[in-house]
């Protein structure tokens, strides 16, 4: 459809004087498309975007961010000879694989190193959240100064958007999904998990979790967040509210806005009209015995539901592994700046340890790790001297990160840092060199271009892809 109204349009408008800008313009709000969109479309029709690249062999990513910063020092890059002021008091434990060690309080991730690749020499420079979460999620350094940062156009697209600009959903999917709420500090939005220069229709659509369900015979404050049609409302009648909307739009008079409203609009009738979606995003289709192995929290259902999606056709989810915003009003995060080692100990590690290793597990044995690329990472590492709170402070000049799958050679670290975990001491990788690595596990050249809202091309990538084949 999409392609005959290209060669329809365009012949018309060229012949009526307007401009070939203009007519470009103009027939792609026909589209209800983008000028950026339009030309990554070009781009796939041709095949420049669909070559095959790298070594990976995964469809889909799915990412588990731990939004705070988790420590590394307490959880995969522990120092024991370290002096007491870094150490800490987690002891570290064997692994499946000889040589490598974890934290005591991560027990069941211990059993899946096999599946793993440790990188301990990650870096950059930003110690706010906000710019952290940017630099990790983007590849690229803010260029803003501000501390917090709302969304803009002008920002870097996120690893998300960028995925889902090479890798299309299935009819009625979004491009890319997060779980269960969007990154917020200081009460305001944080950019880097949007679209950017791309566009509106490349932010990821937002999944909450509704609270009141029950399984396993034990009432939860969670939910499944089931696609429901209102009452009275089948998907015939969807279908003759869509044909309405349709006849009444004007497209040659459509704004950006509009078009934006225009295209999640469609999204959302199509979820709500194609019945293997709404049965994606049902976990009641899950055994209570499936359930309880990713743990009874929000941070578990909603990987749980993070597997279903990819399953589903969705290229690329995140997951915040925390259980309440980053300002603390409700529920535990990463940001552990007071009683570091109780926290962990009792709320945080319990609860991803168990929805980190099933999901690995999970994987495996329904036959798609190898299909699915798991990247474990938050905003940026913790101060190795433990302050006077026993916490640990924001720290990006060293910390870790754990992908596994989709072509990953697990049961391997790479790199390492110094004696305390302050600064990498071999391989020092940047969130470049992680972008570049999970494109490449993609099948996604690191060196392919996308275009902004101007039309210019941009390398989605500056670093390089680490060898962890």
């Amino acid at each position: 459809m999409s392609d005959s109204i290209l060669k329809m349009t365009s012949p018309q408008l060229l012949t009526s004087g307007l401009s070939r800008r203009h007519a470009f313009q103009t027939g792609c709000g026909l589209l209800g498309i983008s000028i950026p969109e339009f030309l990554q479309l070009s781009q796939r029709v041709s095949g420049k975007n669909t070559r095959a690249y790298g070594f990976g062999k995964a469809k889909s990513c799915i990412v588990l961010f731990c939004w705070g910063g988790m420590s590394h020092l307490d959880t995969v890059d522990l120092k024991p000879d370290a002096p007491t002021e870094v150490r800490g008091e987690f002891n570290p434990i064997a692994t499946d694989v000889t040589g490598i060690q974890v934290s005591e309080h991560l027990p069941l991730l211990a059993q899946q190193t096999h599946h793993m690749a440790i990188v301990r020499s990650m870096h950059h420079k930003d110690t706010a959240h906000g710019r952290g979460m940017y630099c990790n999620m983007t590849g690229h350094a803010p260029t803003r100064s501000e501390i917090n940062l709302p969304p803009s156009r002008d920002d870097w697209p996120s690893l998300a958007a960028m995925v889902s600009a090479f890798r299309p959903s299935p009819n009625g999917m979004p491009r890319s999904i997060r779980l269960p709420y969007p990154m917020v500090d200081n009460g305001t939005l944080q950019a880097g998990e949007y679209g950017g220069w791309l566009g509106i229709s490349y932010d990821p659509i937002v999944i909450r979790t509704p609270k009141g369900k029950s399984f396993g015979g034990v009432s939860r404050d969670l939910g499944s967040p089931v696609l429901n049609l209102s009452e009275g409302v089948d998907r015939t009648r969807i279908g003759s509210r869509r044909q309405l909307l349709n006849s009444l739009e004007n497209p040659v008079s459509s704004t950006p806005s509009t078009r934006s409203y225009r295209y999640f609009q469609e999204l959302g009738l199509d979820m709500l009209s194609n019945p293997r979606v709404t049965e994606a995003f049902d976990l009641d289709q899950e055994s209570d015995r499936s359930r309880e192995r990713y743990g009874d929290h929000i941070c578990g259902q909603s990987v749980l539901l993070s597997r279903r999606l990819v399953e589903a056709g969705v290229p690329i989810v995140t997951v915040i592994c925390a259980a309440g915003d980053l300002n603390g009003a409700v529920g535990d995060h990463w940001d552990t700046h007071r009683q570091n080692f109780s926290r962990l100990k009792d709320t945080m590690l319990p609860v991803f340890d168990r929805s980190a290793s099933a999901l690995l597990e999970d994987l495996q044995q329904r036959g798609q790790l190898d299909e699915t690329l798991v990247v474990m990472m938050g905003d940026f590492g913790r101060t190795p001297k433990i302050n006077k709170s026993s916490g640990r402070d924001h720290y990006p000049f060293s910390f870790s990160v754990i992908l596994a799958g989709g072509g990953i050679r697990g049961g391997q670290v790479y790199g390492s840092s110094d004696n305390i975990g302050a600064f990498p001491h071999s391989l020092p990788a940047s969130p470049g060199d992680l972008h570049a690595t999970i494109f490449s596990a993609l099948g996604i050249d690191p060196e392919e271009q996308l275009y902004d809202s101007l039309n210019r091309p941009h390398q989605i990538c500056n670093g390089r892809p680490l060898p962890l084949v």
